[in-house]
């Protein structure tokens, strides 16, 4: 299945990347590397995961983010790329404005 990206999830993508690579070089890239590979893995192994607030919660597999999304008949819908290490109940007031 297809997935796809909201602009707030690619938004969400980029500020990580940011983050990483004011960490040490290069750790931007590795980050984008390995949430494309998260992603991709979606594509045959959607729904799986728990349900937070709504949406499926797929951990990343390298860094502490999650993948929130939903799952409809002709795309898996990526509606936040979040980190885990922010308080929850920001990421509650995040995903509750995704809708």
């Amino acid at each position: 299945m297809r997935v796809e990206l909201r602009d707030e999830a690619r938004d969400d993508l980029v500020a990580g990347a940011v983050f990483y690579g004011n960490q040490s070089p290069g750790l931007d890239d590795h980050f984008i590397d390995c949430l494309r590979a998260d992603l991709k893995k979606l594509e045959s192994a959607y729904g799986i995961h728990e349900t937070y607030r709504g949406f499926h919660r797929k951990l990343c597999e390298r860094f502490p983010f999650a993948i929130y999304y939903l799952v409809s008949e002709d795309f898996i819908d990526v509606v936040a790329v979040l980190d885990c290490r922010e308080d929850p109940d920001e990421t509650s007031g995040r995903l509750g404005r995704t809708i």
